[in-house]
């Protein structure tokens, strides 16, 4: 082997299309572009959206009410929730036991609700509780823990 019949190895070579180089070669005339209009022009840029003229997509779907960026989402746990989980032998309902009971999901902000009664004392760990639940929890002899 020598200098002048070195070869690259087979498939290592992907050809690549030789655009504008006359009608010959079956890509020249148009140079795959197409005939007319703003693609088959040179320094052509779209702009993000933009359909041809056409009204875009984000311009014809319809926008309604507002999204609060402050707003703060919690996840909703009935007293009846609770209830289930005292009568199974928990003392102490924290968000922890929540998660592992399969009631919340990881990042998720905890509020107690009033619905359903309360006949246990638990101590409650959340991060809000409703008026109505704060009672019911004390009033069964339980404790409320704000987080």
């Amino acid at each position: 082997m020598e200098l002048h019949n070195i070869q690259p190895a087979v498939g290592s070579n992907k050809k690549s299309k030789r655009i504008g180089r006359g009608t010959g070669s079956g890509y020249g005339g148009t140079s795959t572009r197409g005939h007319k209009g703003a693609k088959s022009r040179s320094g052509y840029k779209h702009k993000i959206g933009f359909e041809g003229g056409q009204m875009p997509l984000q311009r014809r779907v319809p926008k309604f009410g507002f999204n609060n960026i402050n707003r703060v989402e919690y996840k909703a746990i009935n007293l009846d929730a609770l209830e289930a989980l005292a009568a199974a032998g928990a003392k102490e309902v924290t968000i922890e036991t929540l998660r592992e009971a399969g009631l919340v999901s990881k990042k998720a902000l905890v509020k107690i609700l009033g619905n359903g009664t309360l006949s246990r004392a638990i101590k409650v760990e959340a991060n809000a509780f409703s008026k109505t639940a704060e009672a019911a929890i004390t009033a069964a002899g339980g404790t409320v823990v704000k987080k």
